[in-house]
């Protein structure tokens, strides 16, 4: 079977309560569960939380809330694979035959189902370990810079100076929106970021990271264009 783990614990700083803040008409992290809901590949719906008043919510939506996250998975320092790990620990010790987790987080009200279907197919396609999202940089990564301790610039990469942009390689980053992966993937602690990993390319314009004030005023303004 497959399961859909969405992360969402109770203590974010930077904007306070985000996973069950309003957005676009309904609580954050219903945009996850609605996008779980319709992709219809998964067996269970599980949201990890530490917080019972985002527990109540994601139960009003139709997920399932059947353990409190320890509090050692739930401070500032606890990673998200760990985290899929003790769920799908969990899941197994339930005696569900799980065959693939899908991670999704609780802050991207822009997933779609077909994307996470999409995933499936790829993680299913050969041997991978995960299959997640990803999307392209807005400017070439390889003529990039910094500023200076005195005021200046400095190229991270100064050999690429004079390469056209057309001719440099295109990178691409995560989109923080899905993560499909192995039960053995999450429980052993596998790098994403690896040549095991599938890239699940999604548009740009459709990829907005959560996790400040700006970010939230960003994706309200996408928000107006996206959601319907």
């Amino acid at each position: 079977m497959n399961i859909a783990i969405i992360p969402a614990r109770g203590g974010s700083k930077r904007i306070p309560r985000k996973n069950i803040k309003p957005f676009h008409g309904k609580p954050m992290i219903a945009w996850s569960i609605e996008a779980a809901q319709k992709a219809a590949v998964f067996q269970h719906i599980i949201v990890s939380t530490d917080d019972a008043e985002i527990a109540g919510i994601a139960e009003q939506y139709g997920a399932q809330v059947p353990f409190t996250r320890p509090e050692e998975l739930s401070n500032d320092y606890a990673g998200t694979t760990e985290v899929i790990a003790h769920a799908t620990d969990w899941a197994q010790q339930q005696g569900w035959e799980v065959s693939a987790v899908c991670c999704i987080y609780a802050t991207a009200p822009f997933v779609l189902a077909d994307d996470i279907r999409r995933g499936l197919d790829e993680l299913n396609s050969g041997d991978w370990a995960y299959a997640f999202s990803v999307t392209d940089f807005a400017a070439p990564i390889f003529r990039s810079f910094k500023q200076t301790t005195n005021g200046g610039v400095e190229m991270f990469f100064p050999e690429h100076f004079l390469t056209r942009s057309q001719d440099l390689p295109e990178a691409l980053h995560d989109a923080g929106q899905f993560y499909w992966g192995r039960p053995e993937s999450w429980q052993e602690n596998k790098r994403i970021f690896e040549l095991h990993s599938k890239p699940i390319f999604v548009p740009r314009w459709r990829v907005q990271d959560i996790d400040n004030q700006a970010d939230w005023e960003r994706a309200e303004i996408l928000a107006s264009l996206i959601l319907k």
